[in-house]
C-alpha cells in the first residue's frame, strides 16, 4: 500500500499536533513531508526529529537559525517566512495538506496548495469564511477535494455520505454554550479572559477558546458551511447543545435527520479526512448512551451573543463582509486577551468596523489583503479610543 503524503501546515498547535498522534498511531499509512509553525521552535524540531519530513518552516525569521541548527544533523531543509508556506504546499510529492494555520494567514497557502492539484484537509475556518466564493471556484477548477475538518463539518460531511446536496432542507450546527450559557449581558460585564478560556468539553488554542465563548464559533462555521455544502444563509442554523455529543444534523427534504454523534475528540474528524472515503478502525474511546442519559438542545441567544448576529450578518450581506467580520474579531479577541477591552466589548468594535466597512461583492485575492488590513486598523482605532476613554494608556 502507497503511504499518504502529508503537508502539516501549523503543526504546533491543537489540531496540528492531534494530527501527529492520529499520524504515530499508524506510522504505515503516512509520510509527513512537511511541517510549519509559526513560533513554536522548540516543538516544531521536535516533531522534525519524530517524523522526519522533507522540510520545515518556521514563520518567525527570527528563529530561523535556532531551527536550522537544530536540524542540520537530521538533513531536513529548513525555511522561514510567510511565502515559504505558499511554497512548499506546491511540493510535488504532497498528496494531502492539513491546513490549520490560524486566521487569516492560512488563506493564501490554502489558494496556492489548491492551484497546485492538492487534497486540502482544512481545519482552520478563516479561509473559507473570508473567500469561501473564491476558494470553492479554485476547488472545482482544479478538481481538487476539500475535506473538513472541523467537528461540525466533519460531521455534516460525514451525514452527507450517499445523499444527494440538493436534498439538504437544512444543517443544525450544534454549538457547546461555552462557558457563559444562560448567562445574561449584565454578568458577562465583568469577566476575565481567563474565566472565558476554560471550555466546559473542548481543548483548545485560546482564539478558538474566546471564539467558542463569544458564539463567533459558530458564526463564522455557519459561513463556512455555506460555502463547504453550497447553501442558502437560511438554511443554516445554530443550536445550543451542552454535551458536544452530537457534533451536527442535517435535516433533508423528506424531513428525516441524520446526526453524527462521538466524544468530543478532534482526533475523530483528522483520522476520517485522512483516510476518506474509507474508514479504518481507531482505537479511540467509544461513546455510550448510558454514560450521557440526556442529550439537551436549546436556541442560542443572539441578544446577548451578539458576534453570533453579527456574523449572520455578514454571511447575509457576502461579498467582503465576512472579510471584515473575520479581521475585526482576531484584533478584537487578542485585546479581550490582553484585557483592554471587555467581553461584550468585541461585538461593540466588530460592529464598529462593519457599519463603516466598503462593500465589495465580487472581490479579488487582492482585495481580501487589503480589506483585512484596513479592517484590522478600524478595529485597532476603535479599541485604542475606547482605552483612552476608560483611563487605559496601551500602546497598539
Amino acid at each position: 500500500m502507497k503511504k499518504k503524503s502529508i503537508a502539516i501546515l501549523g503543526s504546533t498547535g491543537s489540531v496540528g499536533t492531534q494530527a501527529l498522534e492520529v499520524i504515530s498511531a499508524r506510522p504505515n499509512y503516512y509520510n509527513v513531508i512537511a511541517l510549519t509553525a509559526e513560533n513554536n521552535a522548540e516543538l516544531l524540531i521536535e516533531q522534525a526529529i519524530k517524523f522526519h519530513p522533507k522540510t520545515v518552516v518556521i514563520g518567525n525569521e527570527s528563529l530561523f537559525r535556532q531551527v536550522n541548527e537544530a536540524l542540520r544533523p537530521y538533513s531536513v531543509l529548513v525555511l522561514c517566512g510567510s511565502d515559504a508556506l505558499c511554497e512548499i504546499v506546491q511540493m510535488p510529492e504532497i498528496d494531502l495538506v492539513l491546513a490549520a494555520v490560524m486566521g487569516f494567514a492560512g488563506l493564501k497557502p490554502v489558494v496556492m496548495a489548491i492551484r497546485a492539484g492538492k487534497n486540502i484537509a482544512i481545519a482552520n475556518k478563516e479561509p473559507l469564511v473570508v473567500a469561501g466564493e473564491l476558494i470553492m471556484e479554485e476547488v472545482n477548477k482544479h478538481k481538487v477535494s476539500i475535506l473538513p475538518v472541523d467537528s461540525e463539518h466533519s460531521a455534516i460531511f460525514q451525514c452527507l455520505a450517499g445523499e444527494h446536496y440538493r436534498d439538504i432542507e437544512k444543517i443544525y450546527i450544534t454549538a457547546s454554550g461555552g462557558p457563559f450559557f444562560g448567562w445574561d449581558s449584565a454578568s458577562l460585564e465583568h469577566i476575565s479572559p481567563a474565566h472565558a478560556l476554560k471550555h466546559p468539553n473542548w481543548s483548545m488554542g485560546n482564539k478558538i477558546t474566546i471564539d467558542s465563548a463569544s458564539l463567533m464559533n459558530k458564526g463564522l462555521e455557519a459561513i463556512e458551511a455555506k460555502w463547504l455544502f453550497n447553501l442558502e444563509p437560511k438554511q443554516i442554523d445554530v443550536i445550543v447543545h451542552p454535551q458536544s455529543i452530537v457534533h451536527s444534523l442535517v435535516q433533508f427534504t423528506d424531513g428525516s435527520i441524520k446526526a453524527q454523534l462521538g466524544l468530543p475528540d478532534m482526533k475523530l474528524p483528522i483520522h476520517y479526512a485522512f483516510h476518506y472515503p474509507e474508514r479504518q478502525s481507531t482505537g479511540f474511546k467509544r461513546f455510550s448512551f448510558l454514560d450521557y442519559p440526556e442529550l439537551n438542545f436549546h436556541k442560542p441567544d443572539m441578544s446577548v451573543f451578539k458576534n453570533l448576529s453579527l456574523a449572520y450578518d455578514a454571511l447575509n450581506l457576502g461579498g467582503i463582509m465576512p472579510c471584515v467580520l473575520n479581521a475585526a474579531n482576531e484584533v478584537a479577541v487578542a485585546a479581550f486577551l490582553s484585557e483592554m477591552i471587555g467581553f461584550l466589548e468585541m461585538s461593540d468594535v466588530i460592529g464598529e468596523v462593519m457599519a463603516i466597512a466598503s462593500q465589495i461583492k465580487k472581490p479579488s485575492l487582492d482585495d481580501f489583503f487589503e480589506i483585512d488590513k484596513l479592517s484590522r486598523e478600524l478595529a485597532h482605532s476603535f479599541i485604542a479610543n475606547r482605552v483612552k476613554h476608560a483611563g487605559y494608556y496601551h500602546t497598539f
